[in-house]
C-alpha cells in the first residue's frame, strides 16, 4: 500500500477526543458567540469519543482508521463553523424597538419599575428604553416609525441631542444585547438607563439646521 500503508496509526478514545478537540478549539470557530460553542464542544467531544470508539473496534489502525478520523473532523469542523456563523449572525441583527404604538412612555415607565421591583432586570432595561424612545416621538424629537430600530433611534436623537449622543449610542446597543442577544442585565444597568431617561427629558432638542 505504499508509504500510507507503512505508516502506523493506532486510534483509541483518548487520541480521538484529543484530536476532536483541539481542531475545534482552533481560532474562528468560537468567536462569535463563547458560550454555545462551549457547549458544543463538549457535546460533540463526548459524541465523537464514542464514534472513534466504535470505528477503531471494527478498523483498529491503519491508513483507513485515520482517513475516518480526517474526514470526520473536517466535517465536524465545517457543520460547527456553518452553525455558529449564522447563529452569531442572528444575535446581530438589530430588532425593532416596539411591539405596538398604543403604549405611552409614561406606561413604559411604569412597566420598567414594576420589573425592576420584581428583580426583572431585564425586563426594566427593556421598558424603560421604551419609554426613553416613545417620550422623544411624543416630544416630536424623533419621528415616530413603525419599523425603527433601537441603533436608529440613537442616531436620529443623538443629532438633535448631541450631549446625549454616545449615551443613547450605549443604551442602544445595551437594549440590543438584552433583549435580542440575549444578555443579562443588571440593577446598574437599570440605574443608568433610567438616569438617561430624566435627563433626555430634560434636555432641549436643537434646532436642525
Amino acid at each position: 500500500m505504499g508509504l500510507l500503508g507503512e505508516v502506523p496509526v493506532i486510534i483509541d478514545r483518548d487520541d480521538a477526543r484529543r484530536a476532536a478537540e483541539a481542531e475545534l478549539a482552533k481560532p474562528g470557530y468560537g468567536s462569535d458567540s463563547p458560550g454555545l460553542f462551549q457547549r458544543a464542544l463538549s457535546w460533540l467531544g463526548d459524541r465523537l469519543t464514542d464514534l472513534f470508539h466504535t470505528a477503531s473496534t471494527v478498523v483498529p489502525g491503519g491508513p483507513l482508521g485515520l482517513l475516518v478520523l480526517l474526514a470526520v473532523l473536517v466535517l465536524v469542523a465545517v457543520v460547527v463553523r456553518l452553525r455558529l456563523g449564522r447563529v452569531a449572525r442572528e444575535v446581530r441583527v438589530p430588532g425593532l424597538v416596539f411591539e405596538d404604538h398604543t403604549t405611552t412612555a409614561r406606561q413604559y415607565r411604569e412597566a420598567a419599575e414594576r420589573a425592576f421591583a420584581a428583580g426583572d432586570f431585564g425586563a426594566a432595561v427593556r421598558e424603560r428604553f421604551r419609554a426613553l424612545v416613545r417620550d422623544l416621538e411624543e416630544r416630536g424629537v424623533v419621528d415616530s416609525s413603525a419599523g425603527r430600530t433601537a441603533d436608529e433611534v440613537a442616531q436620529d436623537a443623538g443629532a438633535r441631542l448631541p450631549d446625549r449622543a454616545d449615551e443613547l449610542t450605549a443604551s442602544a446597543a445595551l437594549f440590543d444585547a438584552v433583549h435580542y442577544g440575549g444578555r443579562s442585565a443588571a440593577a446598574e444597568d437599570y440605574r443608568r438607563l433610567a438616569l438617561l431617561d430624566e435627563r433626555v427629558r430634560q434636555e432641549r432638542p436643537v434646532v436642525p439646521a
